[in-house]
């Protein structure tokens, strides 16, 4: 079973990797661009084959090590 984890800061938190995008897009002409949030996508091939098992084991892995829960959400998505 395959899942994909979304990973993204929280609202409110800064992100200057996105700013640096939302003004390089301004640079290259793409105008109207208010803001860009960047963030990561995690793709795990899980031998787990219960989705409720499988989603439950990748939660503990994003509140151990995928994902800073002080500033990150997360979202689990079995594919």
């Amino acid at each position: 079973m395959k899942a994909r984890v979304h990973i993204m800061l929280k609202t409110g938190v800064l992100d200057p990797q996105g700013e640096a995008v939302r003004h390089a897009l301004g640079s290259l002409g793409f105008a109207g661009v208010e803001s860009v949030r960047q963030g990561k996508v995690i793709e795990l091939e899980l031998a787990e084959t219960d989705p409720e098992k499988a989603e439950a084991e990748v939660t503990r892995m994003c509140e151990a090590l995928l994902a800073n829960t002080v500033i990150e959400r997360y979202d689990v998505e079995l594919v």
